[in-house]
């Protein structure tokens, strides 16, 4: 039963606040609050009253204000606002006040003369998401006066706001009457980006060239990676030798993120900085430092270009995969399914596997013609059957299946191409796997889990140096990548077909320590340590893989170990044997 004195109802919530109030007061402090009280008395709250709103909270330089009417709330800070533009123009811009407010509709906890609830709490995030001399309201405020009031919306799409368990739609109130060209773009929907010219801190217009060619290799790497949505050089070069906001770079090209930098010569040596940040939310996401020779200019911009853009790939996934676990499952797209279903296959668990391929079911009926869906759905019932957790012919052949539609769908993809190889790979068609492989690396030749994996077929032909070559380059490509404990197995696998047990169990103790979840660890732990005596360390191993594989038997091994040679196939079967397993 509801508390005495406490109700329910529909109300229209104005926040608002000063843009860059402490940077004033810090300033000047008595002429900002003079200007404050000037404005507050001739124009805020007389313009309040006149559209019957109530003022509930003023603190500081906010301003909470309720309203029964949602176009008494619209028209009271459109006209506030242009009052505002019209009692700055004469004064200096870094000394003006600007309000920015947010606007929004819906049922509150009443009690007395306050209120509470996510309304409020989404009205207060609405302003911060408005510019200087702004208004942001939400779609149930748009919906209500879009036909009503002579002003021009733009759509700034579905926004997450800090505490607020669903995305809210935001609108920007034009009150010019028209839309300008600088308003937000709809973002696309894939991970999109704009490469900034990165500074010259070098005092020397010459290397101006410099910075600009590193920054154009960026743009041309990050734009072979078909997931990504990259803007042309033209237009971010736009932005050269201006101090921006990353936010309004981000609206103004309809971006989700922005890559920014400085590049300094002296001497012998060049330094390049890079960081990415969220424009929508302002938050930086990563940050790096190069420091290098400047022996070959061209190799030296290649190396540097590379570093960046492997680095950039994994941070764009784990902000995208971050941004859709705040949203809820009905609300994900196809794009926002395949990402989080990507982040279930990293996790490596029979349970994570399936919850992978539900949501990947998911996009698929939302998008039948999204390839790298299909892609994973292959990818990951081809994993299923070397961990033992699918029967191996029928979870085969569905791979098999999904990988050609995906074929069929986008041959451009790199996913395709490395989902088909390993399908190839569990099929003991390891030739076929490796110029699978070699297509997706020619896509994307920072494609580190593409360097990773052709490693494994590589082994299985007999080319364990050139293994060994690729396992060093996705680890320089993705030094912080989340494959280091496949990596490491990897190792241990070329090193068991070289035959070399000893390295191969340094590398198997690695894989299991850095990725517990692996299966293929414990195996090539057991083999290597029973092939070289170390029989109680190899039993150790095997009673850990019984339990992440209970069906795991010497029968299992003949019939579903990829290995195509005999010969290896084998060994490996004696060192079970020798571990103890029947």
């Amino acid at each position: 039963m509801a508390s005495e004195g406490v109700k329910r109802q529909l109300v229209t919530i104005l926040a608002a606040d000063v843009a860059g109030y402490s940077r004033l007061v810090g300033a000047d402090d008595e002429g900002s609050l003079n200007q404050w009280k000037a404005h507050w008395n001739s124009l805020i709250e007389p313009t309040i009253k006149e559209h019957r709103g109530r003022i509930v909270r003023v603190v500081g330089d906010g301003i909470l204000v309720e309203f029964a009417s949602v176009m008494d709330a619209v028209s009271c800070a459109v006209e506030i606002q242009r009052g505002m533009l019209q009692r700055n123009a004469e004064v200096d811009l870094e000394k003006r006040i600007e309000f920015r407010m947010g606007i929004n509709f819906g049922e509150l906890i009443v009690h007395g003369d306050d209120f509470w609830g996510d309304g409020v709490n989404i009205a207060a995030r609405l302003e911060t998401l408005a510019e200087p001399g702004g208004i942001c309201v939400s779609g149930r405020v748009q919906e209500e006066v879009q036909s009503k009031l002579q002003i021009a919306f733009e759509d700034a799409g579905e926004q997450e706001l800090k505490n607020i368990a669903r995305p809210v739609r935001v609108y920007r109130i034009r009150y010019d009457g028209e839309a300008k060209s600088l308003l937000r773009l709809p973002l696309p929907d894939k991970p999109s980006i704009a490469v900034l010219p990165f500074q010259n801190l070098s005092g020397d217009p010459e290397q101006e060239y410099f910075a600009d060619g590193m920054v154009e290799e960026i743009i041309t790497a990050l734009s072979r990676i078909r997931q990504f949505f990259v803007i042309a050089r033209n237009s971010s070069f736009n932005y050269r030798g201006s101090a921006v906001d990353v936010k309004q770079v981000g609206r103004e090209l309809g971006v989700r993120y922005i890559l920014e930098g400085s590049i300094r010569k002296s001497a012998r040596r060049v330094r390049v900085t890079a960081q990415l940040v969220d424009a929508v939310t302002g938050h930086h996401i990563w940050a790096e430092r190069y420091d290098r020779e400047f022996a070959d200019i061209f190799a030296l911009q290649d190396e540097i270009t590379e570093r960046i853009v492997a680095t950039i790939e994994p941070q764009l996934y784990m902000a995208e995969y971050s941004r859709t676990k705040r949203k809820l499952p009905e609300n994900l797209d196809a794009w926002e399914c395949t990402m989080r279903a990507l982040s279930y296959v990293n996790n490596r668990s029979i349970q994570d596997y399936s919850t992978a391929k539900e949501l990947l079911k998911k996009a698929i009926a939302i998008d039948p013609t999204y390839a790298q869906a299909y892609a994973l759905i292959a990818y990951i019932y081809a994993l299923e059957v070397l961990y033992g957790w699918a029967p191996g012919a029928s979870a085969l052949q569905v791979a098999w299946d999904a990988a050609q539609k995906a074929l069929l769908l986008d041959t451009d993809d790199p996913w395709v191409h490395l989902a088909l190889g390993y399908v190839y790979q569990q099929n003991r068609r390891s030739e076929e796997a490796v110029q699978e492989y070699e297509k997706a690396l020619a896509l994307n030749p920072n494609f580190a889990l593409a360097h990773t994996y052709i490693s494994t077929a590589l082994c299985y032909l007999g080319q364990t140096e050139e293994a060994l070559d690729h396992i060093a380059t996705s680890e320089r490509l993705s030094p912080r990548g989340l494959f280091q404990g496949v990596n490491n197995l990897l190792r241990a696998v070329a090193h068991f077909f070289a035959g070399r047990h000893r390295e191969a169990v340094v590398f198997a103790r690695k894989s299991v320590m850095e990725s517990p979840g692996i299966v293929t660890g414990y195996r090539h732990l057991v083999v290597n340590c029973a092939l070289i005596g170390e029989i109680d360390e190899a039993r150790a191993a095997l009673s850990t893989l019984k339990r992440l594989q209970p069906e795991i038997s010497l029968k299992w091994i003949e019939e579903w170990l990829p290995y195509r040679s005999d010969k290896d196939r084998q060994k490996f079967i004696e060192g079970f044997r020798l571990a103890g397993l029947g």
